[in-house]
């Protein structure tokens, strides 16, 4: 059967209903959303005038639930107008339109004899052959097929979305016996493509995989902290980026979920899971039960683990909770030697050694949890997965750490910890050793480019399935390095197709990142057909290299800050105008001079997670690097007779002025940063291979060179009128300083061409050269370098 999904119900439009609908929005489906009837009207509906047969009524609760989602931060939506796609209804009165729709998903409370009932309804209304799934965290998947037609089995199984589930990737597929094989294969390839989910198939036990480990990780970090005498501020400190988590650590990202949650959740596989080795790790401590019965549940209720306060000079303040007398004090500087060993390595797989070979408290404490939790995983298999790599792609994607337990336990050697495992008390399960003594000594290993990992029942390396489709770099790297320097490389990808990647902190754009990209052109030009610029890093570009900028003009070394300048708009242009395709493949943060590169590339293939913008502002300046050029160049080609062109020209002119930035790819097409012959791609995992693929496409179909423009309309004083007085309104309305009205007079100069007297056409060197003017000028300005010391000092933006 050829299987097409167009339209998706969701049943249930609580936190996770709601935005799992408005994922499915954001990848262009028809939703429908129901909900309840409620069970009596409101006084603020009956002062209306409303019965109980009115619409608004009777679809309150889903109209309430999904107005909330859409107004939430983080937004649920790519963009806000794909909340149009989303139809609202009820369980009464909708319940039979889902016969029209090809993939049911009930994510109402949980409760099993709800859900039964949920479903016993949808059985009377769906179609043969419709996809149902059930969005459970805990509830045994096979319980709810009691009662159910052979066909609704058939096509019936477990879909656990991760909140919020437009940005955590994790999606877990829980089939049943009765599934049909070809639902679940379905499911896994849908999600993976479509939804850009990484996919993991579990198997039916409590809690699944991701929670079922995750769960037990922060309470094996609970235990240690306890058997150690530690306190929240410094478990936070231990747990957080240095080992490549959340910045939320432990205990905050507690008070974000809710304590509540993690107590439903750790009690379920309390008594859920007798015969479990750990199952007393997940019996909470009296102090959890204490704080559950004070209400203290984290956000939700205002303190939790910590608590927002205001001091006596009326400034915010945050306390922590001190868990032996459960008071809330001042939080504390927390400083241990083994997290100072870390500061200079980069990688967070380059730290554990260090760590759990520190020689103090922290030393103790990452030793503890971590043999504990690599034990544990060990001891999972094969009751939660039969493969190794599941475990790793479920809580990298669904808690959000950077490596999985086996990859954590690979980066400080399997066969040297077992030893300090088994004296620390946490002997890992009989098939490690077995492992080990056919030789094999990681759980992973690359071989010609491609990452595999160690088959349990076999007792070899299989290539992990569905990853056929990506490109990851550093699989790679071994045997595709044509060029390198400190911080670009360049990539052979195969098929005439070149990669630069960026590997600098933040990916930041200094003179090696500069001379990379002129490299890889050239490279390109000489013997190859096409040139991708992407990494697989946490972030494209973070933007020009501050520092360096910052140090010249303290130095007051003009003539430095201009040739640097210059060579980096001549870079941009070189990427424009090269006889061969150049994709730029962006993701996550692409900033300043990261969107400048991206702005100049013939086609970009981005990231639907892509946060893209000019934001020189903040420090001060203008973009330099030729996105200023750029934008009044797009206004020009896309100008419309009479009062359009100031439209136009102004809504860029605030674009960059407000140093905004796109919230999504869709959004970077409203700015007119991306293109419409730009792609998104949902799955970041397959952006760079798609922009091999378009570079292969543009190459195919006869790609010339462009000519250098020299048509781009700009408006000269008319513009300039319209744009001083309204940069004059709002600094006498006190809504801007001095300073940012310099800067906007600078960006409003450039954008209209300069002193020219009437409307007419220029160059792009002619826009290039008063951008760089524009530029030197403002690195001149003391509030300019205030600005600027203030990001390299405390990372935070000054208003002067």
């Amino acid at each position: 059967m050829n299987r097409t999904i167009k339209k998706v119900a969701v049943l249930g439009s609580g936190i996770m209903g709601s935005r799992i609908a408005c994922h499915f929005a954001n990848i262009g489906l028809e939703v429908l959303l129901l909900d309840i009837v409620p069970r009596e009207l409101s006084e603020a509906e009956k002062a209306k005038g409303l019965n109980e047969q009115h619409p608004a009524f009777r679809n309150r609760i889903v109209t309430e639930a999904f107005q909330s989602a859409v107004k939430s931060n983080p937004a649920p939506l790519y963009h806000s107008s794909f909340a149009s796609r989303i139809s609202l209804g009820n369980f009464d009165d909708n319940m039979k339109d889902i016969k029209d729709y090809d993939w049911v998903i009930e994510v109402v409370v949980e409760n099993l004899d709800i859900k039964k009932k949920v479903f016993e309804q949808v059985e009377k209304h769906r179609k043969p052959g419709t996809l149902i799934t059930s969005n459970t965290s805990g509830i045994p998947i096979h319980l709810m097929l009691e009662g159910r037609s052979d066909d609704f089995q058939n096509h019936f199984c477990g879909t656990h979305f991760f909140n919020p589930p437009r940005y955590l990737k994790l999606l877990e597929i829980i089939p049943t016996p009765k599934t049909d094989q070809s639902v679940v294969d379905f499911l896994m390839h849908y999600g993976d493509v479509f939804l850009g989910k990484t996919m993991v198939l579990c198997k039916d036990t409590p809690a699944f995989i991701a929670n079922r480990v995750g769960i037990y990780a922060i309470l094996k970090v609970v235990d240690s902290m306890r058997k150690l005498d530690l306190n929240i501020d410094e478990i936070d400190k231990l747990t957080g980026p240095v080992i490549g988590r959340p910045k939320s650590a432990t205990f905050r990202t507690s008070d974000v979920v809710g304590l509540d949650t993690l107590v439903k959740v750790a009690n379920g596989l309390y008594q859920g899971l007798p015969k479990d080795e750990a199952c007393d790790t997940f019996k909470l401590p009296e102090v959890i039960a204490k704080m559950e019965e004070n209400k203290w549940l984290g956000d939700k209720t205002g303190q939790g683990f910590y608590k927002k306060t205001k001091n006596a000079k009326g400034e915010t303040e945050i306390l922590t909770l001190d868990l032996k007398t459960l008071e809330y004090k001042e939080k504390q500087k927390v400083k241990f030697p083994t997290l100072e060993l870390t500061k200079t390595i980069d990688r967070v797989k380059d730290r554990f050694k260090v760590l759990l070979g520190g020689k103090d408290k922290a030393g103790e404490f990452y030793r503890d949890s971590f043999y504990g939790l690599f034990q544990y995983v060990s001891n999972r298999i094969p009751e939660i997965s039969d493969d190794l790599y599941k475990i790793d792609d479920a809580l990298r994607t669904g808690f959000g750490w950077e490596l999985g337990p086996f990859e954590t336990w690979d980066s400080v050697s399997v066969k040297d910890s077992v030893a300090k495992m088994e004296a620390a008390g946490y002997k890992p399960n009989q098939w490690v050793y077995d492992m080990l003594a056919t030789g094999a000594e990681s759980f992973y290993k690359v071989e010609n480019g491609v990452r595999k990992y160690y088959d349990i029942p076999s007792k070899g390396y299989k290539a992990i399935p569905g990853t056929e489709g990506f490109i990851i770099l550093d699989n790679i790297r071994k045997n595709s390095v044509v060029w390198k320097n400190a911080g670009a490389t360049v990539h052979d990808l195969g098929d005439g197709i070149l990669n630069l990647e960026f590997h600098t902190k933040m990916n930041t754009m200094g003179s090696e990142v500069v001379e990379g990209i002129n490299k890889a052109v050239a490279l390109a030009e000489e013997n190859y057909r096409g040139l991708v610029i992407a990494n697989n890093g946490t972030n494209f570009s973070a933007g020009a290299n501050l520092a360096l900028v910052f140090m010249y003009a303290i130095e007051q070394e003009y003539d430095e800050v201009d040739f640097m300048i210059r060579q980096f708009q001549n870079t941009t242009m070189r990427a424009r105008y090269s006889s061969v395709p150049v994709v730029v493949a962006p993701h996550a943060l692409t900033l300043g001079g990261g969107c400048e590169l991206t702005l100049h590339a013939d086609r970009v293939v981005a990231a639907a997670e892509t946060y893209i913008g000019l934001v020189e502002v903040g420090v001060g300046l203008i973009p330099g690097g030729g996105g200023t050029k750029e934008f009044a160049l797009r206004v020009s080609d896309g100008l419309e007779t009479g009062d359009v062109e100031y439209n136009a020209l102004q809504n860029a002119f605030m674009n960059i002025a407000t140093a905004k930035v796109a919230t999504s790819a869709h959004e970077a097409r409203d700015m007119n940063i991306l293109r419409k012959s730009d792609l998104i791609v949902v799955n970041n995992d397959r952006r760079i291979a798609e922009a091999k693929a378009e570079a292969i496409r543009l190459a195919d179909a006869g790609y010339t060179k462009p000519v250098h423009r020299k048509d781009i309309k700009v408006q000269g004083k008319g513009g300039m009128a319209l744009f001083l007085a309204g940069v004059n309104g709002m600094r006498m309305g006190n809504y801007i300083s001095d300073h940012d009205k310099k800067i906007a007079e600078k960006i409003a100069y450039v954008m209209c061409g300069g002193d020219l007297s009437y409307p007419q056409t220029v160059s792009e060197q002619y826009l290039l050269d008063l951008e760089r003017e524009a530029f030197l000028s403002l690195t001149g300005e003391k509030k300019t370098l205030e600005r600027i010391q203030a990001i390299l000092q405390g990372g935070k933006p000054l208003r002067n």
